[in-house]
């Protein structure tokens, strides 16, 4: 078999684990998973993986990671624990949230987090039925309402967001996301900055023009902050078809990056295409799973 580069994408690492969240990675399996990787694969910074990938130079049990969205944990947990073990990552940010504050999916996220029984109406979202006694049925309303929001037009997601939130008494988090003084430290840690649009939409969702200017306005800002050019970039969601086209494909490799990455499962070969270079989340919490399921990411693509 060729050797294949295996792209993990991670988006928090968080500090604790969250109860309503089990599966987003805190800093203690984050640490156990640098050193299944440090033990049984070479590390190595994405952009050198995907030039020695085509270039017929990589070497095997190849492994690139990244994160995305521009998370403040990602400064704080993260890349602490990355530099420990002397590993490489890349971080694309939504421009637009560099600043502290929520993505939108934070604001439901925490909004439901902290709503009482009933206290919501959920009934404009389907969703009437439905109760908050336990964490897993919150996370289910959640995962419900993020899904009927997402492939909204932006002004509509927003306005739904925004009636959600005014329902909600109580404070939420406003330091979720990076500042431009964090990404600044995470560029001069020597970690790579990729593009991820201004306000993380759903391209296929834009029409054109729209869609043009946040990949390019995202990688500019970007550049303006941290001084030095992005070469890499990625599809916001990142499912072909659904989440992105042929022609923001084609908008991508005309602007002038080297590479995109998307969310298709599986290893990157040399057949893939530059621009849409597929990733996966490594779940497992014990090595043999962990390995396990790297392995079978390499085997999907057997060329």
């Amino acid at each position: 078999m060729r050797a294949g580069l295996s792209i993990l994408a991670f988006h928090r690492v968080l500090r604790e684990p969250d109860a309503l969240f089990p599966e987003v990675i805190d800093a203690a399996r984050f640490d156990t998973t640098l050193r299944w990787l440090a033990r049984f694969f070479r590390v190595i910074p994405l952009k050198e993986g995907i030039d020695a990938l085509f270039d017929g130079r990589l070497g095997r049990r190849s492994v690139a990671i990244t994160f995305d969205d521009g998370y403040a944990d990602n400064v704080q947990v993260a890349a602490p624990l990355l530099r420990a073990h002397g590993m490489h990552a890349t971080f694309f940010v939504a421009s637009g949230f560099l600043g502290g504050g929520r993505m939108w999916n934070d604001t439901v996220i925490e909004s439901l987090r902290i709503a009482r029984d009933g206290e919501v109406d959920l009934g404009a979202w389907g969703l009437s039925e439905c109760n908050m006694g336990s964490p897993a049925a919150r996370r289910v309303i959640i995962d419900r309402l993020l899904m009927a929001l997402k492939y909204l037009p932006p002004e509509e997601r927003d306005a739904g967001v925004k009636q959600l939130r005014g329902s909600v008494a109580g404070t939420l988090p406003d330091n979720l996301m990076m500042t431009p003084a964090q990404l600044r430290q995470l560029a001069d840690f020597g970690m790579e900055i990729g593009a991820h649009t201004v306000n993380h939409p759903i391209l296929a969702r834009l029409d054109n023009e729209s869609a043009r200017a946040e990949i390019t306005k995202g990688r500019n800002s970007l550049e303006e902050i941290i001084g030095r050019k992005i070469h890499l970039f990625a599809y916001p969601n990142g499912r072909p078809g659904e989440d992105y086209g042929d022609d923001h494909v084609a908008m991508v490799r005309e602007l002038g990056f080297s590479a995109a990455v998307s969310t298709i499962l599986g290893t990157a070969r040399t057949s893939d295409d530059r621009f849409q270079l597929p990733r996966f989340t490594p779940w497992d919490k014990n090595p043999i799973g962990f390995s396990l399921r790297l392995a079978a990411q390499r085997l999907r693509y057997p060329n």
